[in-house]
């Protein structure tokens, strides 16, 4: 019987584990050295903002040991997909910035890990940047795992040095190798072997895969036994309710695939084929003597907004997907995937509540869409309230903001009008470390203005704490829209004329409508603006009255920026190609 290791890589956003997990399985011969990198990232958005969303598996075989690698997202919006991996785990690699250090993000992480037992290899990555600390960054990882409350077996962790990126790894910084087998030998050497426990077969339906043929896949852990293809077994679901189910095909990891095979011994991880209706937790058990496993729990979604059909004049023109059914069957497929996702009907069938856990959550789902051809519009990001003994609660974070010495004053302004508390202060190297307790709430907008008041050098993270008390009311936007008053295109001579009411999201020659948000007043209250209306021509000119128009450039948002800009009274209409804002009632 093959000895294995299960093993999950924890790490911030862009502290490299990507590109670790590339340089493992090329110097495990998975693929060649020319097939380009970040090989799990496969998805678009993913390369393209540099994070994991999608938690995935890889196996690699090394010195004849099944190493199966479990990839889970950085970004606490992606907790639920977390929790649920590390149950496959046996032990985790910790990777960390040698400059950066342990960031919110793996502390969220590293707290589940520590609560399942699981022991880590801390990995201190990018040891080839200039002024890192790798001896001060291994120093923060005890303090941070003690914080924790680690064990003492956990504190007595293995550290490893090296770099991705160069494809080294070494007990010791100052002495780079040129590969990295001696973290895979460590990996080997203290990671657990996955037990072979004997008895009635018991898996627990950890993560889902979705394929057009054969329709959801679960996929899990073996905790005790063997599981067949082709045998019955019992399904034990929630509320204690068990269902017959047949297995039509297992398959296991192997390289960046699965394959098929006829059994699967436990303390390996598989995919199961042929079952339906099965949810998150499920245990796959005895036909005879059926013993379901404790169930996991997903994290709450913290924050809703409304989708609805898009309605604007503009409506059909770039999109493919329209109508509420297409809508509807979008957001149904996935909530199959998609666990922390929830979808709401409201009493009209063309618009949804949608339930998630942050804005970048929510908004990796309406990008997603908008590239497969929707057009829809949402409404202002709501945080979820939840009573508890008759009190209203609130979701709270926990903020860290990295800013230059001579802005600090100017965020935590920004942070302290929107009730946040700030809990620690110090200096890291020229920068100044912040840490808040701030409402869900006052998290809405508050990105786009520290990173206009430092000038785009604010590094802002944060991290789901608790439900709280609902406390004050928080101060949003300041400033009114301008709207404009016609349809038609826009013109440099109106735009001009009019620059001194406030900041254009239009530039001459767009399209625009009546309804349209083509700007932000600089007063508090709304503005009608008619920007298609021309000079009136006469046929007398005279010299030095013709001055060119001289105009701003617009300001551009991307699509969490304007999720974040609009008001209670305004939707976001995103199409293939455009994202526009608009009054509701228009």
């Amino acid at each position: 019987m093959q000895s294995i290791r299960n093993i999950a890589i924890i790490a911030h956003v862009d502290h490299g584990k990507t590109t670790l997990v590339d340089k493992i399985i090329q110097s495990c011969n998975v693929v060649e050295k020319n097939d380009g990198d970040l090989i799990l990232d496969n998805n678009d958005l993913e390369r393209e903002r540099g994070i994991t969303i999608l938690s995935k598996n890889v196996s690699v075989n090394y010195k004849g040991i099944k190493i199966n690698i479990i990839d889970t997202p950085g970004h606490a919006d992606f907790g639920g997909e977390v929790e649920r991996v590390l149950k496959m785990a046996d032990g985790v690699l910790l990777l960390v910035d040698a400059f950066e250090g342990p960031m919110p993000q793996t502390r969220f992480v590293l707290s589940k890990a520590i609560e399942l037992g699981l022991k880590p290899i801390v990995v201190i990555n990018k040891v080839d940047k200039e002024n890192c600390q790798p001896e001060h960054v291994h120093d923060q990882v005890f303090e941070l795992m003690f914080n924790l409350e680690a064990t003492e077996e956990q504190l007595d962790f293995e550290t490893v040095y090296g770099s991705s990126k160069q494809g080294w790894m070494s007990g010791d910084y100052k002495q780079p190798t040129d590969n990295i087998t001696y973290l895979l030998d460590k990996i080997i050497e203290l990671i657990p072997e996955a037990p072979y426990v004997e008895g009635t077969p018991q898996m627990q339906i950890t993560s889902l895969d979705f394929s057009n043929f054969v329709g959801k896949i679960a996929i899990g852990r073996v905790y005790r036994g063997d599981l067949v293809s082709g045998k019955d077994y019992t399904l034990c679901q929630e509320d204690g309710k068990n269902k017959k189910i047949r297995i039509k095909e297992l398959q296991v990891f192997e390289g960046l695939g699965r394959k098929s095979v006829e059994s699967v011994r436990s303390g390996d991880l598989c995919a199961v084929i042929g079952i339906d209706n099965f949810e998150i937790g499920d245990t796959i058990a005895d036909l005879n003597e059926p013993e379901a496993l404790p169930r996991i729990a997903v994290d709450e979604p913290t924050m809703s907004m409304l989708f609805t059909i898009n309605t604007s004049p503009f409506f059909g023109k770039e999109g493919k997907y329209v109508t509420s059914r297409h809508l509807r069957d979008r957001l149904m497929k996935e909530t199959e995937i998609n666990l922390a996702l929830r979808v709401e009907e409201t009493d009209s069938e063309d618009k949804f509540n949608v339930f998630g856990r942050g804005i970048l959550h929510l908004s990796v789902l309406i990008e997603t869409m908008r590239r497969e051809g929707y057009e829809l519009q949402v409404g202002r990001p709501k945080v979820t309230i939840k009573e508890i003994d008759g009190v209203k609660h609130e979701p709270y974070e926990h903020l860290v903001i990295d800013v230059p010495d001579a802005v600090a004053g100017k965020a935590i302004e920004l942070v302290t009008q929107r009730k946040g508390e700030l809990k620690v202060m110090e200096p890291k190297g020229d920068l100044q470390h912040l840490e808040f307790d701030i409402s869900s709430r006052g998290l809405i907008g508050l990105r786009n203005l520290l990173l206009t008041a430092t000038s785009g050098e604010a590094i802002i993270n944060h991290r789901f704490k608790d439900f709280e008390p609902v406390k004050d009311i928080i101060p949003q936007r300041q400033n009114g829209s301008m709207v404009s008053s016609e349809t038609g295109q826009a013109l440099a001579y109106a735009i001009d004329r009019l620059q001194d009411r406030g900041k254009f999201f239009v530039e001459p020659g767009d399209q625009i409508y009546k309804g349209q948000v083509v700007g932000e007043h600089s007063r508090d209250n709304d503005l009608e603006v008619n920007l298609i209306k021309g000079k009136k021509l006469t046929n007398v000119r005279a010299s030095g009255s013709d001055q060119a128009a001289k105009i701003f450039p617009k300001v551009e948002f991307s699509l969490e920026e304007a999720m974040e800009y609009i008001k209670d009274d305004e939707y976001l209409e995103i199409t293939p190609k455009s994202l526009r804002m608009r009054k509701i009632n228009s």
